[in-house]
C-alpha cells in the first residue's frame, strides 16, 4: 500500500525481517557482504538503506573516493572502521554515526572482523568516483588467525 507524505512523494510500506536476510557479495566492494533491506523499493529508488559487514580482511580497502550523492549516513553496528575523510584519519566504532557530505573525498583502509555497518544514501543510485590520493594511507591491522 502506497502512501503521501507531506511533500506528495508516494512511498511503499516495508519491513525487512533478518530472518529473512540475504547476504549477498555482488555489492560495490568484494571484501563486504551486502543485506539490503528493501528501502529502495519502497522509496521508488529516492534512498537506500543497506548494512554493510566484513567478508575479508582489509588489504587494499576501498581507494580513495567520492560519491555521487546528495545524502550520506554510516552507523556502525558493530565493530570498527578507519577511514581517511580527506586528510584526516577518523575512527567510526559501534554507536557511532558518521554523515559523508556531498562529495567528500574518503577511503575505509581498515576495519575489525566483525564490522557492520547500516548505510543509507540517496538516491539510491548513487555514483561511485575514484579519486587522487589526498594523503598517505596508514596501515592496515592484521586479522589475528585463529
Amino acid at each position: 500500500m502506497a502512501d503521501s507524505s507531506p511533500s506528495g512523494f508516494a512511498t511503499d510500506f516495508s519491513h525487512s525481517k533478518e530472518s529473512d536476510a540475504v547476504w549477498r557479495a555482488d555489492g560495490l566492494r568484494d571484501f563486504f557482504l551486502y543485506r539490503d533491506l528493501g528501502i529502495a523499493k519502497a522509496t521508488k529508488g529516492r534512498v537506500i538503506a543497506h548494512l554493510v559487514k566484513a567478508n575479508h580482511a582489509p588489504t587494499d580497502g576501498t581507494g580513495w573516493h567520492r560519491h555521487i550523492a546528495e545524502f550520506q549516513i554510516v552507523l556502525m553496528v558493530k565493530g570498527w572502521a578507519k577511514f581517511m575523510y580527506e586528510d584526516k584519519v577518523t575512527l567510526v566504532e559501534a554507536g557511532d554515526c558518521v554523515h559523508q557530505r556531498p562529495g567528500i573525498t574518503h577511503y575505509l583502509f581498515d576495519y575489525s572482523p566483525d564490522m557492520e555497518y547500516l548505510e543509507i544514501v540517496g538516491p539510491a543510485d548513487f555514483g561511485t568516483e575514484p579519486m587522487p590520493g589526498v594523503c598517505d594511507v596508514p596501515p592496515c591491522t592484521p586479522w589475528e588467525k585463529s
